[in-house]
């Protein structure tokens, strides 16, 4: 067995479902940055790919554009769309291919190419659930993985050559999990082999076939938790709403195995889009990652159904109705906005900005703000059922 050893020395090594054992380091957000991706890119002698999705890190392309100085040869493929539109993405395409970057663009077959992961030197690899945004990096619950393993770093160098060259990929190691090729079986397999435990992080859980084997593992009696949001079938499901946001597709079973990666339980994800995660056991791992998810449940505001369903209980009812009367009350956000670029950023219109980057950035501010005076009213407002009185309790 070998070990990798980080700078503070703490060593650990990951085992493949097939009993292979490899070096590995969780990255966890917020928390560990941005800088073990720069350091690793500061490091590369040969060759750095990376597949974007999002960016707004200057800091990243910096490190891109030395790493080209030094020789190292840098290819960055570069999804075809994102939510935000296409125009960031062909501005980053251009800034990059100004610094010398070889740059190339995923096809347009699939609905979204939404994988992140960068290789570094064909010996490294670097799965993660984050896109390289401030957003995700530092104000969002997600997951990376720093892999050494030469199966698995053999079949990321397929998969980046195969997209970059637009030609059908095959996915050849199961634990190696994409979408749409094998995610659904292996991920379902996932679920259904839990025994005792299965802690899920999920911001949207919507898909029928995987909601149904959740609930079926609830019934024969597994330990079941979910930080994040099911549909309305899952609504018995033990679901709670984390404080942070939550950007990462992560589950862990029995306390030893462990999937991260950016596909979720919802039919999109697992059927129609490019994802990339990886299945694999290491309790050393499983226990860093059930730790915090401990923090965020013991955080985390219960969640039922979604607001909008017919049979919401009344709380959700009401606060449906006291958020549409909020939206028609509020004054105009644009101005607000330019008033305040101005005053935190009087050098704006010199300062590139990701605009998507931009717009969930104020919408999580908000939301957190809007959060806060909510509680303070409703702590005011809502009379808290007082404690039995101590002679009417009953002691068995």
């Amino acid at each position: 067995m070998q070990e990798w050893c980080n700078e503070e020395r703490e060593c650990t090594h990951l085992t493949l479902w097939n009993r292979y054992e490899v070096n590995v380091k969780l990255l966890v957000q917020p928390g560990d940055g941005i800088t073990p991706l720069l350091t690793a890119i500061d490091n590369a002698r040969k060759s750095v790919e990376i597949l974007i999705f999002r960016s707004d890190r200057a800091e990243l392309e910096r490190a891109l554009a030395k790493a080209v100085r030094r020789g190292v040869h840098v290819h960055a493929l570069i999804a075809f769309t994102n939510r935000g539109g296409e125009k960031n993405l062909r501005r980053l395409e251009s800034r990059l291919l100004a610094k010398g970057i070889t740059v190339g663009r995923t096809n347009d077959d699939l609905v979204r190419y939404h994988a992140k992961m960068m290789i570094i030197d064909r010996s490294v690899l670097y799965l993660l659930a984050f896109n390289f945004t401030y957003l995700d990096i530092d104000h969002s619950r997600t997951f990376g993985l720093m892999i050494r393993e030469k199966k698995l770093v053999r079949e990321a160098i397929r998969l980046f050559e195969a997209d970059s060259r637009r030609q059908p990929y095959s996915a050849r190691a199961g634990t190696f999990v994409i979408s749409p090729q094998n995610a659904r079986p292996q991920l379902a397999a996932f679920i259904r082999r839990a025994k005792k435990q299965l802690v899920v992080y999920n911001h949207d859980i919507s898909d029928p076939a995987m909601i149904h084997l959740l609930e079926e593992r609830q019934r024969a009696g597994v330990d079941l938790r979910i930080v994040g949001t099911v549909q309305r079938r899952g609504a018995d499901l033990p679901v709670r709403r984390a404080q942070l946001r939550v950007h990462t597709r992560t589950m862990v079973r029995d306390r030893r195995e462990v999937f991260i990666g950016s596909q979720g339980l919802r039919e999109i994800e697992l059927d129609a889009r490019r994802e990339v995660g990886v299945i694999f056991q290491n309790p050393t791992i499983a226990a860093r990652i059930l730790r915090v998810f401990d923090e965020d449940w013991a955080a985390a505001e219960a969640s039922g159904v979604k607001a909008g369903d017919s049979d919401a209980p009344p709380a959700q009812r009401v606060a449906k109705r006291v958020a549409k009367a909020m939206v028609k009350e509020l004054p105009p956000v644009g101005p607000m906005l330019k008033e305040a670029m101005k005053e935190m950023l009087p050098n704006a219109a010199t300062i590139e900005m990701d605009r998507q980057e931009l717009e969930d950035t104020v919408k999580h501010v908000v939301k957190q703000a809007v959060k806060q005076a909510v509680r303070d009213v409703v702590e005011g407002s809502v009379e808290t059922p007082a404690a039995p009185p101590e002679e009417s309790k009953v002691i068995q």
